[in-house]
């Protein structure tokens, strides 16, 4: 048998965690997000969902902060829309007063 040495480590030493970044199992993911299952690895599969990390030889997590972004992004695409649909609003307001 070989012997075999490496120095590389398997993983990337981490100095400080920053609060948000700890890992959450799916269950936690589908009570933050609302999401199934399903949709939550469909998701992953199309990339419009942060896809997990492996944390063991059959268990999987996610990021919070990956989580929290993404949560963050739809709240501006949500916010990004009625924005836009205010402005629609006001100006068919403008409109009709000028008639």
């Amino acid at each position: 048998m070989a012997n075999v040495t490496s120095t590389a480590a398997p993983y990337e030493t981490v100095e400080r965690l920053q609060l948000g970044n700890r890992l959450l199992r799916r269950r936690d993911v589908e009570l933050k997000t609302g999401k199934s299952r399903s949709a939550i690895y469909a998701g992953v599969s199309n990339g419009t969902f942060p896809a997990p990390l492996p944390i063991g030889d059959k268990s999987v997590a996610w990021l919070e902060e990956e989580v929290d972004s993404w949560i963050a992004n739809r709240l501006a695409e949500r916010n990004r829309t009625l924005a836009g649909r205010q402005i629609q609003h006001f100006g068919s307001h403008a409109q009709e007063a000028r008639a």
